[in-house]
Formats: structure tokens, C-alpha cells, sequence
């Protein structure tokens, strides 16, 4: 199965935009529903050329009843000429025959982080991550609740995707980011993305961890060399690797129990990790997670996807290979081909095409060329 991922914007406004689509030969798109800050090209567009997602935002309609009371409530989209930007692109895309999976970005949000700097990620050395909402607070996880509950129900999609089902780290986040020179190795980044807001030091403390320990090793870690994020622990390394994926798999619970509440047979997806430290888009989940499919990042080294593949693959559900045909892959229909079978041979059911309203005409193109080999 090969699925596409799209804006709403690519589709609103465009009589062509679903037939170019359908004519790449997937089975489905991925329409974004809930999604971060972004600037983002339409190249084929008729009206733009450009798209500027000044903050996240929330593509179905925002119902005043649904949320009444909320501290967090997702904004809407002012970018987009349209009362139901996911609904008009939606209808769009099913009329061509291509059904429409809801791509639900939860907890990367600088909007309401920076507004609410208290229910954000804190790193060890007490700096704020604003675009990381931190789902150990309770008012994130209602926030994530409601939005799951009214896409599904509002937005009527054919199958659910959730992406930052979990805690986002120190990844992901920066406008201009400059932070790549520091040569901070996987095991430093994933000290970083730990998090010390007070709801997180709560749940430290209930567990009976030394919280001021806990920071002093994880402050060393990052300044030292360490070879990974246990060695840098020690001994606390289990008790925190238990509760950074407990806290996921809360959120996931959660999300997941609301979602078939309202629709008990929709299909649903997570972008997810085997890696127990992992934060971000792709957060961490356990063995025999209950989803329908697992979508693993492939936008590094294709041995290293791979073994990224594998490792969901172990743990139960289907697996779908998220795989990126922007730069710096090339715009090469054989060289797309070639990734798609390698992921396919480590165990992908599915393949994730990212991103057909940012591709030009010549990655469409090689898009489909991948997809008809």
C-alpha cells in the first residue's frame, strides 16, 4: 500500500490538486488535520507559490462547545481560504477515489507552549523547550484527548495518524536552528530531550527517584562523553526508562481508547520508535502496542532505517516505512524505487510518501515512477 501525505492548502483552491494525486498511484493520502508551524512550498498550485503556517493550528472546524472549559485550545488557520480546510479537501480527495487519512500532529505546538510556558519540556539544565508540550501535565493530555476526538468525529477520515504521540525533545523545535556545531553525539540529544517539569519531577518523585540526582547525571552526561544514555544513568536508567515510555503509553492509551470511542473501527496509525529513549514526531512504544500500523521514520542512511524497521517489526503491529522524496534524495524514480524495496525487504507493509504538495514536478514524477515499479 502506498500512501501520500498532503496539506490541506495543497488541495484547497486547486480543481487539479486530487486527480495529480490519484495519477501518483497511491492507495490513500495523509491529510494533515493538526500540524505545527511551517513555511512550505506549493509549487503546483494555481493561486501560491508559497504558504506561510504562521503558527500550529487545527484544520477541521474548532467548535466553541467542544472545548469550552479547556485551558489549551488549538487555533485556527487563517492561511487557508476556507471555514473546514481539512472537510473541503477531504470531500475533494474522496471523489477522485482516494481515501483520506487524518494526519494529527498532538504535541508539537509553539503556540500554546510559548503561552503556556508551565505544561512545556524543561531539560536538566532548566531551559524551556516552547514547541514541546509535555503530555505528563494533565491539561496536555486533555488538549490531545478533545483534539483526537474531534478530528475523528468532525473530520470523518477513513483512518487516523498520529504523529508526537508522546513527549517532543530537544530535536525538532528551532526556527535557524544552530545547534549542530555543538557535535553532540545520539546519547547527549537523548539526555536533553528528558524532561524536569513539575509534572514530570512529580512522577520522579512518586517513583521514589533522587531528582537531584537524576539531573546532576543527566548534566554530566551532556557535558561528558558518554556512550549511551544508561551509561550516563547508571543505575537510574531503568527506573527513568520506565517511566519516559510509561508516560507515552499514557498518552497513547488515552488517545487510542477516545478515538474508537467515537469510531470502533477506524484504522489507526502512530509514527513511532522501538527505541525506548526516543522523543519527537516519532515517539518510543513498547512490544505488543494495539494499533493497526507503525510508521518508521526512513529519512537517514538506509541501513539505518532498515534497522529501524526491524526493530518495530518485533514488536507486533504492521509496519509502514515513512519514506522522504524531498531533498537530499534525488529526484530519481529509480533511486525512490530502490529505498522502497529495501524497506519493504526490512519489513514495510506500507510505504509513506513524504510529501506530495512540496514535490515538484519532477519528484512527482519520480514518485510515481517508484510507486509503478
Amino acid at each position: 500500500m502506498n500512501v501520500v501525505y498532503a496539506y490541506p492548502w495543497d488541495i484547497v483552491g486547486d480543481p487539479g490538486a486530487a486527480d495529480r494525486l490519484k495519477a501518483l498511484g497511491v492507495d490513500a493520502v495523509a491529510l494533515a488535520a493538526s500540524y505545527h508551524t511551517t513555511r512550505a512550498a506549493t509549487p503546483a498550485h494555481p493561486a501560491h507559490r508559497l504558504v506561510d503556517a504562521r503558527h500550529a493550528a487545527c484544520y477541521v472546524p474548532v467548535r466553541e462547545e467542544a472545548w469550552k472549559g479547556s485551558r489549551l485550545v488549538p487555533a485556527t488557520p487563517s492561511w487557508v481560504d476556507s471555514g473546514d480546510p481539512f472537510g473541503e479537501a477531504r470531500d475533494a480527495l474522496r471523489a477522485v477515489g482516494l481515501p483520506v487519512q487524518a494526519w494529527t500532529v498532538l504535541t508539537h505546538n509553539t503556540l500554546l507552549g510559548s503561552a503556556n510556558p508551565d505544561l512545556v519540556v524543561v531539560n536538566a539544565f532548566g531551559e524551556r523547550y516552547p514547541y514541546a508540550l509535555c503530555p505528563a501535565a494533565a491539561d496536555v493530555r486533555d488538549y490531545c484527548r478533545t483534539l483526537v476526538h474531534e478530528i475523528v468525529e468532525v473530520g470523518d477520515p477513513d483512518a487516523l495518524i498520529l504523529e508526537a504521540c508522546g513527549a517532543l525533545g530537544f530535536r525538532h523545535g528551532g526556527h535557524h536552528e544552530k545547534t549542530d556545531g555543538a557535535d553532540w553525539s545520539p546519547a547527549q540529544i537523548a539526555l536533553l530531550s528528558l524532561c524536569f517539569c513539575a509534572a514530570c519531577l512529580r512522577r520522579y518523585e512518586a517513583a521514589g527517584l533522587d531528582v537531584a540526582q537524576v539531573r546532576a547525571r543527566v548534566r554530566a552526561g551532556v557535558d561528558g562523553a558518554p556512550g549511551s544514555v544508561e551509561e550516563a544513568l547508571g543505575d537510574l536508567a531503568g527506573p527513568m526508562r520506565d517511566l519516559r515510555t510509561g508516560l507515552a503509553g499514557e498518552l497513547r492509551d488515552l488517545l487510542l481508547a477516545e478515538a474508537r470511542a467515537v469510531r470502533p473501527d477506524l484504522k489507526i496509525a502512530l509514527h513511532a520508535n522501538a527505541d525506548p529513549w526516543a522523543t519527537g514526531p516519532f515517539a518510543t512504544v513498547p512490544e505488543g502496542v494495539d494499533v493497526d500500523l507503525l510508521v518508521g521514520n526512513c529519512w537517514n542512511a538506509p541501513e539505518v532505517d532498515e534497522a529501524g524497521l526491524r526493530a518495530l517489526g518485533r514488536l507486533g503491529p504492521r509496519v509502514g516505512a515513512y519514506v522522504l522524496a524531498l531533498p537530499p534524495r534525488p529526484a530519481d524514480g529509480a533511486a525512490l524505487s530502490f529505498l522502497a524495496e529495501a524497506y519493504t525487504a526490512a519489513g514495510a507493509a506500507e510505504i509513506h510518501w513524504y510529501h506530495g504538495g512540496l514535490a515538484s514536478a519532477a519528484r512527482l514524477k519520480a514518485i510515481a515512477e517508484a510507486i509503478g515499479r
